[in-house]
């Protein structure tokens, strides 16, 4: 193969940039960087060079530093380079050496694009190839990520802000050191690259070498199978999308499921995955959502950064914290929830029977609170038996009946507690919660903006 042509082909067949655009090349100082920086070169490509210089190998990776100091006079590129302290970042975030590396690299690199936006940068070019797409892929399957994971590392578009390229990923490793001798170029070897209590390292050094023992040619089939799962993956995508379509209701932040619909859902485990992976949810967390459809309403599983509810006779997915939910939880010890301009106070008493007459409060038995309880939108099909009344209505009758306009009615929140309504908020409390003379304890509920 001739490495220079290939590059070239690959680069126009896919794409990636072309001769106007700025490149700025992340360059460790190993033989792969190495590569990719005098490929660049030979085509006549405008870029510079960013070195991360991470400490952690001592005077190691200052010669690292040294060196791409050195290319970038070869070149007469302008070179970028920082140090970091790597020890205080893990400790901070609690994560491992690769994870943090590789998070400290792609944020200062995209820092120094957004620093520099005289020099006009538009892509950042890493040196990652054939064999390192080869470990990730099987890295991926025995970690369990899916199909989507089976593609391996992708040419472009995986990097914050889409700005990252990877224009050797075509080219196996034993190609780019032969390119690296033909041209006689200098690089450093890193001594932890031997180390096997790296991940990445075993696959590399251990793995895929026993491996290759009883299949050889597992390398070439990797790399066509990655091929074959990009198109599955495409085909998988257009699948999953006519299915959700049919069975969400979206309702500003919040996506809403019918239970009956989101059961009959074909290959269930892998549907709600795709659904509910990109906020947050873990694949060991769907038997338990899927669990959710047959508990009580209320009832509810968290990521990080979102909630996935029960509420009656639906599956809702709403982020922790926004300003357009309409579903909270009130959860026994909550004071106080904030939603769309108004504030719901929460306040428990005990021994005062006093009855106060203001429709921004609501003032309910404690024996008849279940918590949590749901503070959401009303919808049609809600009832109720208002203050007074001893035989339910509905609630858009009672809204009718109170004259309120359609902006009016839009803007109505109830309070749920077990299933039954115990405020419509503002308004009325259900006849079936009233304080009594002989009520023990209280919860007081006020609404204000």
């Amino acid at each position: 193969m001739n490495l220079l042509t290939e590059f070239v082909k690959n680069i126009t067949q896919h794409k990636l940039f072309n001769k106007k655009d700025k490149l700025l090349i992340a360059v460790s100082g190993g033989i792969d960087s190495l590569v990719l920086c005098e490929l660049c070169f030979q085509s006549g490509f405008d870029f510079s060079i960013a070195h991360c210089n991470f400490q952690l190998r001592g005077i190691e990776s200052d010669e690292d530093e040294m060196l791409v100091e050195e290319l970038g006079k070869k070149y007469g590129v302008n070179v970028y380079k920082k140090k970091f302290d790597i020890a205080k970042y893990i400790a901070d975030h609690n994560a491992n050496i690769q994870i943090a590396a590789r998070e400290l690299r792609y944020q200062w690199f995209n820092e120094l694009i957004d620093a520099e936006k005289e020099l006009n940068f538009k892509y950042i070019l890493t040196a990652h190839h054939a064999n390192d797409n080869i470990e990730t892929v099987l890295m991926n399957f025995l970690k369990g990520t899916g199909i989507s994971g089976l593609q391996g590392i992708q040419s472009n578009n995986a990097g914050i802000g889409n700005r990252i390229i990877r224009p050797l990923l075509f080219a196996k490793k034993e190609t780019i050191v032969s390119f690296a001798m033909q041209h006689k170029l200098s690089w450093r070897e890193d001594s932890s690259n031997e180390s096997i209590k790296y991940t990445r390292n075993y696959f590399r050094n251990e793995l895929i070498p026993s491996i290759k023992k009883v299949y050889p040619q597992v390398e070439e089939n990797i790399l066509k199978n990655i091929e074959r799962f990009k198109e599955v993956h495409e085909l998988y995508n257009i699948a999953v999308k006519q299915i959700v379509d049919k069975i969400i209701v979206r309702k500003g932040a919040e996506l809403h499921f019918p239970i009956l619909k989101l059961l009959k859902a074909p290959a269930l485990n892998t549907i709600l995955y795709e659904i509910f992976k990109s906020s947050g949810f873990s694949v060991q967390q769907i038997p338990e959502i899927i669990k959710l459809c047959d508990s009580d309403s209320g009832k509810f599983i968290l990521s990080d950064t979102h909630r996935v509810i029960k509420n009656r006779q639906w599956i809702v997915l709403s982020p922790i914290n926004s300003p357009d939910l309409n579903l909270y939880l009130i959860e026994e010890g909550v004071q106080q929830i904030q939603f769309q301009g108004n504030r719901l106070l929460i306040e428990n008493k005990k021994d005062n029977n006093d009855i106060i007459f203001d429709q921004s409060i609501a003032q309910i038995d404690s024996s008849f609170i279940h918590y949590p309880m749901v503070l959401r939108k009303w919808k049609q099909g809600d009832y109720f038996y208002p203050l007074g009344m001893n035989k339910k209505k509905k609630v858009s009758r009672f809204l009718i009946d109170n004259k309120l306009s359609l902006i009016e009615k839009e803007n109505i929140w109830v309070v749920e507690s077990n299933k039954k309504i115990v405020w419509v908020v503002g308004w009325r409390i259900d006849d079936r919660c009233k304080i009594y003379p002989g009520t023990k304890s209280t919860v007081q509920l006020t609404i204000s903006k």
